[in-house]
């Protein structure tokens, strides 16, 4: 198995959008057996919360499921992925303080460095925004997601 965690500050708008894309991709490339796929918060803040409505819409206009409940990212998760998608600067710099070992610091990436032409750029937080924020935030995701997905398919031999 190939486990895969996004990760952003409350997971309620961008990892679990992430999440849900990553999921509809792997689906579509009748993968899905190959993966666990998860997303987390670098924050407690929305601990057990349903992603954001908005989020939720605007991924479901384009077939994408967004589900679970909030949770946040802790140490012990560098142990069960393989992956750690983080997807802005603050949350790489998160992560790599909660990392403990090289190894663990291997695991982490922001999505973007998946995205042509978009490494070392942010996946915006749209929660303070409007509608079109959670529309641009699917793009760059669906986009970046694609990308991982080639990744990992060429990395793992995946046909």
């Amino acid at each position: 198995m190939i486990r895969v965690c996004f990760v952003c500050l409350g997971n309620i708008c961008r990892s679990p959008t992430a999440e849900g894309i990553f999921r509809g991709l792997a689906e579509e490339a009748s993968l899905t057996d190959e993966f666990v796929i998860d997303s987390a918060g670098t924050s407690g803040w929305h601990v057990n919360e349903g992603p954001d409505a908005r989020a939720t819409e605007v991924a479901a206009e384009r077939g994408y499921e967004l589900g679970g409940g909030s949770r946040k990212f802790v140490a012990a998760d560098f142990a069960r992925f393989d992956y750690v998608l983080a997807m802005d600067a603050e949350n790489l710099a998160d992560l790599r303080r909660l990392s403990r070992t090289g190894e663990e610091r291997a695991k982490i990436s922001l999505l973007r460095d998946h995205e042509a032409g978009a490494q070392g750029e942010d996946v915006p937080d749209p929660y303070y925004g409007g509608d079109d924020g959670f529309e641009e935030v699917l793009d760059i995701c669906e986009r970046a997601c694609q990308g991982l997905l080639s990744v990992i398919r060429e990395e793992h031999g995946l046909a």
